[in-house]
């Protein structure tokens, strides 16, 4: 029903207008009770064979939602009922910002792709971690950068102010230096700038009652000398994970009417390349540490695949709009059907 009736219709429309219409509708429809439990007892795929146990945490399901597709945490308990494992919001930064001048998200339907420039457009941490002191049933992750207008030599406290102000309302914690949307981010991957932030971030943390794990993510772009780089600092600092991976700027023989705008490109395109990144992380860390698999799943063979790679968990962002939720409910059944 969503790839014959409703993602044609939907497609007729800008896409970030129809993704926030979209939100909205979901909004209405949940405030009909019974509507919830019927939703939840469709897609929720429950079972104790799905269960990941990785950095302290124990997740229901290895399927959750990528960062940008909820990025101001409004719909976390609506998306936990389509049978979601865990949902990441954000990015978030320390100040509210609109992010980069509309048109800025593009559908490539010819490759199954979206290239966006957002921006990193977000509510700000305050009104973002207000909306968290609900109870949620379902682990959040907390996914932070830096805003637009903070100079890159004074990144490291636009971080440090989204992870004080949001430890006690998430569950884990995305370092996200990879953004191609955002200037001068991707220089924030050098191992003199990681190296700094973490020292920072453990000396908090460690004070804290509960030691909430971080993670980074990186680009699908970076060489693998930059990568070990990184791996490296991730030992030094304890880190506790990886998300591999981001959005790329690498996008050739794309067919898309789309395909000449500039943005990060996620979907069908960047699957192999982020295959790629995870089986050479986990091979390097003999599959010690925990990876995050994210970049162009659609189908539950492609989960399949991306877990055979190395990831641990995986996220969704582009296959949810390709394909509808009903994708976690398929993968789900095929992950318990091969006993992964």
């Amino acid at each position: 029903m969503y790839k014959k009736i409703i993602s044609p219709f939907l497609f007729l429309f800008d896409p970030e207008k129809i993704h926030t219409f979209t939100f909205f509708l979901i909004k209405i429809f949940f405030k009909i009770p019974i509507l919830g439990f019927i939703i939840e007892s469709f897609y929720r795929v429950k079972s104790p064979k799905l269960g990941r146990k990785l950095f302290g945490l124990t997740f229901e399901n290895p399927v959750g939602i990528a960062a940008g597709f909820d990025k101001n945490a409004t719909h976390i308990s609506e998306f936990e009922k389509f049978g979601f494992g865990f949902i990441e919001i954000g990015t978030v930064t320390p100040k509210p910002q609109d992010g980069n001048p509309k048109k800025r998200l593009f559908r490539l339907k010819e490759d199954t792709a979206i290239i966006n420039r957002m921006g990193f457009n977000n509510d700000g941490v305050v009104k973002i971690k207000n909306r968290l002191k609900k109870n949620y049933n379902v682990l959040i992750g907390g996914n932070i950068g830096k805003n637009k207008v903070t100079p890159n030599f004074q990144a490291k406290n636009d971080y440090l102010i989204c992870f004080e102000e949001l430890y006690n309302y998430v569950d884990y914690f995305v370092i996200n230096v990879s953004s191609p949307n955002t200037p001068g981010l991707r220089e924030l991957q050098s191992k003199e700038f990681l190296n700094d932030l973490f020292i920072d971030l453990n000396k908090f943390r460690l004070n804290e009652i509960i030691k909430k794990p971080i993670l980074i993510k990186i680009s699908p772009d970076l060489s693998k000398e930059k990568i070990l780089e990184i791996l490296e600092v991730i030992d030094t600092n304890n880190i506790d994970g990886i998300i591999a991976t981001n959005t790329t700027i690498d996008y050739p023989n794309l067919k898309s009417k789309n395909k000449n705008e500039t943005g990060g490109l996620s979907g069908a395109p960047l699957y192999d390349k982020s295959n790629e990144v995870i089986s050479f992380i986990s091979k390097k860390t003999k599959g010690k540490l925990p990876i995050i698999g994210v970049g162009g799943i659609s189908t539950p063979e492609q989960a399949v695949k991306k877990i055979e790679a190395g990831a641990h968990l995986i996220q969704l962002y582009t296959g949810i709009i390709y394909e509808g939720p009903g994708i976690v409910r398929k993968i789900n059944k095929k992950l318990l059907n091969q006993e992964l």
